[in-house]
């Protein structure tokens, strides 16, 4: 071989050396980059063990808690599912003029917005949707994948009967318990899916935001006959409050009509005490069915080896009500409507830890920018809970906000205020005081002694009003 040869071969073995090294330094730069894998669970309230509550039966959300940080005060800007998630994605409160329904749609309300998915996929991650994460299908273009179960009705149901009902144009009923597998409903063919994803993800090397919306406890309250068994029906019980009472404005009451639909269920007043230990019972069997899916696609993040470098959020969308105040479903300015379960591990925080300081959803989309270590956008308007997950005793944050409706709700240290507005002029008024009544049993706002304070926190509410107009 002549010399020129030689210095040719040499060069080309110094270029593919070079090659090589530069795609091993891109790969270890890109695999150093947190994943994200993001569960919402929709109508998930927070009477969980890491809560203090022992109702339902949840080990897989309980020992997730203790990988990570609970955060015991986390609320939803809105009480609907669709404008919730809107909200959530694009860092943008909701307003009288914005997500406001179920259908919310980020493109049409808020088409200017740099949504959380275009922002994770423009700095390198690989984006996936799996099942309920938007309420509108492809509302967010920019997904990698938006995948959604088997081809089925919404409500998912298996028994024979309510398949008859929902075929002849009725509505079946509010809950079944066929003996099934998992993977026979929506959710655990969610879980499978993303288990597969996430080996799929794995081989890429290419750090992912892998977002999964388990639909359960989202009525109707269909779960394997195995998670309703796990409850003694006769051991149920219904909340003490279970009335609307007489100091609170007509305003904060609703006729919860997202259960009217179903068979058995009246069309007006309220159910049987028997109706109601049924629903609150396969509520709680759903949620156990939802936390055995989360226990799956945990342990199939922890058998890849792929824990550490994966920050793992799981929230519910919304709160929902068990027959408190005599309510069901969401839609209401109370707390067990606005209040969720949030809890974010990572392994660069602080483990089996609980924080007071304030979270709303709209946290969220910044948080998990400072959790990537991208930039934030200009445009989102909550804050960041970083703080909070590294120093979980302090409190950082002391207030939040939310709406329902015509209804505006500032929640501040310990008080819960709520005022309805029309035309400008205020109608009607809730104050509660969680440190004396945390079932929110005392409206305070018909006591005089109180005026002060509702002055005072009806000044901080309308200033924000104001500024959302």
């Amino acid at each position: 071989m002549n010399s020129r040869k030689l210095i040719v071969l040499s060069l080309v073995l110094v270029f593919l050396s070079f090659k090589t090294t530069r795609e091993n330094e891109e790969k270890t730069t890109i695999s150093k980059k947190k994943n994200i894998l993001f569960i919402m669970v929709d109508d998930l309230r927070p009477e969980l063990n890491i809560y203090g509550e022992n109702k339902i039966i949840s080990p897989h959300i309980d020992a997730l808690a203790k990988s990570g940080v609970v955060f015991n005060r986390a609320y939803s800007n809105v009480p609907v599912c669709g404008a919730s998630r809107a909200s959530l994605l694009t860092g943008i409160r909701p307003t009288s003029k914005r997500f406001l329904r179920y259908n919310a749609s980020i493109k049409k309300e808020t088409p200017n917005a740099l949504n959380l998915v275009k922002h994770l996929k423009n700095e390198g991650y690989t984006t996936i949707s799996n099942n309920k994460i938007t309420h509108l299908k492809y509302d967010i273009e920019e997904w990698d994948e938006e995948w959604y179960p088997s081809s089925k009705k919404w409500r998912n149901y298996i028994s024979k009967e309510n398949i008859l009902l929902e075929s002849n144009g009725k509505h079946g009923y509010a809950y079944e318990s066929p003996d099934v597998d998992d993977d026979a409903y929506n959710d655990g063919e969610t879980a499978n899916k993303s288990i597969q994803d996430l080996k799929n993800l794995k081989a890429t090397g290419k750090p992912f935001f892998l977002a999964v919306g388990f639909v359960k406890p989202h009525l109707p309250f269909n779960a394997p006959k195995k998670y309703w068994d796990l409850y003694d029906s006769k051991k149920i019980e219904l909340p003490k409050n279970n009335q609307f009472q007489a100091n609170v404005p007509n305003r904060a009451r609703h006729l919860w009509g997202e259960l009217r639909y179903y068979k058995d269920i009246p069309k007006k007043g309220q159910v049987s005490n028997e109706m109601a230990k049924k629903l609150i019972h396969g509520y709680y069997a759903s949620v156990s069915y939802v936390d055995a899916q989360v226990g799956k696609l945990i342990k199939g993040l922890d058998d890849l080896g792929m824990r550490e470098n994966t920050t793992i959020i799981l929230v519910g969308d919304h709160g929902w009500s068990l027959m408190e105040h005599g309510l069901w479903v969401k839609h209401s300015n109370f707390e067990v409507a606005l209040q969720v379960p949030l809890i974010i591990s990572d392994s660069d925080i602080q483990k089996n830890k609980k924080t007071n300081s304030i979270a709303e959803l709209v946290d969220l989309y910044p948080s998990i920018c400072d959790l990537a270590n991208i930039s934030k956008p200009d445009h989102l308007e909550g804050n960041s809970l970083t703080n909070a997950l590294q120093n979980p005793s302090k409190i950082f944050k002391n207030k939040a906000y939310a709406r329902y409706q015509k209804g505006e709700t500032l929640i501040a240290d310990n008080f819960f205020y709520t005022e309805w507005q029309i035309n400008d002029k205020t109608i009607a008024k809730m104050l509660y005081d969680h440190n004396t009544d945390p079932d929110e049993n005392r409206n305070l706002a018909v006591e005089d002694q109180y005026k002060i304070v509702m002055d005072s926190l009806s000044n901080i509410l309308n200033k924000k009003i104001k500024h959302d107009q």
